[in-house]
């Protein structure tokens, strides 16, 4: 009896871990960033697998699916339902740059971990009293909702213009890894507490608690989803109005040049300015608000080994700042665009520099756009 009861209880706090943490399921750190930047293929198989491992909403719906299974053919069946499901949208719909709010998104993830143990429980007869949609049907279906989920959270990351299908194939694959990680387990702690006769009282209590969980996660979405499209609204402090006001004031600022930079739709583009060890100059660029990857950095004067110095690299809609140059040469941003869109860059600078492109920026609406040499491999190695 006492062994019975501590099975439930550790089988209750696993199932609790899978919304223990940050409420927004799908997100990346930067460390996450910053790897898939410098890494390659085999970097996305990893991120995949920890990303899947780390997203509690897409294993709390796996762990729904799989509860009242015991023979390992039907496990198979619902599981590849899902995996095919998920996987046709994260390949589409990154391959294509569709994106949809991530917010909405997870929300709906949320409200399909109720789905699942709603059915579990049998409510659809028990309560509404109408026979239950076809189970491998809605698996499938909310599989699509969950890979455009996985999809939506990709497309934040600077992804290879050349090997774009094998990286999101790679994060696929990981993605994969990582569920069958962690499908592994639960199966092993289901079956072994299937036996116990307290199983009955734990699945209708485990199923109640992802039904509870599932609404709180909707409700921390949407709650999220009203802070992105009313943000001004959510104001809580001054720190936040302080920092607009400094943009702000910074774009107001007397400039010495103010460049206009177009890049096209999934494309990339560089802009460099010719300095002298020990100058310094400041800089202010941002976009309409879409998002870009960029690296600041330095190339030196007459190196021929395709050396660069990284001084910044983020994911940003803008950025601002000033350097003292430790050596002579050439320095400024490589942007990226991953988004189906052509992105315009409004780039703001002062110092002691010179121009490459001084004598045509008088002779053209757009001046200063070069190509990103293959050199640059913190993108180019993807």
């Amino acid at each position: 009896m006492l062994s019975a009861i501590k099975q439930s209880q550790w089988l209750l706090a696993i199932a609790a871990l899978l919304f223990v943490g940050q409420a927004f399921s799908h997100g990346m750190s930067e460390a996450e960033k910053q790897a898939i930047i410098d890494g390659g293929n085999l970097r996305y198989i990893w991120i995949g697998a920890t990303h899947m491992l780390s997203g509690y909403d897409h294993l709390a719906f796996v762990f729904g699916i799989i509860f009242f299974l015991t023979k390992f053919r039907e496990i198979v069946k619902y599981i590849t339902a899902f995996t095919i499901g998920h996987s046709i949208t994260l390949i589409i719909a990154t391959f294509n740059a569709v994106q949809v709010n991530y917010f909405l998104v997870d929300a709906v993830i949320a409200l399909s971990v109720c789905y699942i143990a709603f059915h579990n429980l049998d409510g659809f007869k028990k309560w509404l009293n109408i026979k239950a949609p076809n189970m491998m049907a809605m698996i499938f279906g909310l599989g699509l909702i969950h890979g455009l989920g996985l999809s939506t959270r990709l497309q934040q990351l600077p992804l290879s213009e050349d090997n774009l299908l094998m990286n999101i194939i790679s994060f696929n694959v990981g993605i994969e890894i990582g569920q069958i990680s962690a499908l592994t387990i639960m199966l092993i702690l289901i079956a072994a507490f299937r036996k116990s006769h307290l199983f009955k009282s734990f699945s209708k209590a485990a199923n109640t608690f992802l039904i509870i969980a599932g609404g709180y996660l909707f409700l921390m979405q949407m709650h999220g989803y009203e802070h992105v499209t009313n943000a001004g609204e959510f104001v809580s402090n001054t720190e936040p109005a302080q920092q607009e006001k400094d943009f702000n004031a910074a774009q107001q600022s007397d400039w010495k040049d103010i460049i206009t930079i177009r890049i096209p739709a999934r494309s990339d583009k560089e802009y460099k300015l010719h300095l002298d060890k020990g100058a310094t100059f400041e800089y202010l660029w941002y976009t309409s608000g879409t998002e870009l990857f960029f690296d600041l950095h330095g190339e030196p004067k007459g190196d021929t080994s395709g050396y660069f110095k990284t001084f910044k690299k983020a994911t940003s809609s803008h950025d601002r700042g000033g350097l003292t140059t430790i050596f002579a040469g050439t320095h400024g941003w490589y942007w990226k665009n991953n988004t189906q869109s052509p992105v315009d860059i409004t780039l703001k600078t002062k110092g002691e520099y010179q121009r490459p492109d001084s004598d045509k920026v008088m002779q053209q609406a757009e001046p200063l756009a070069t190509p990103s040499p293959t050199t640059h491999d913190s993108i180019d190695s993807l």
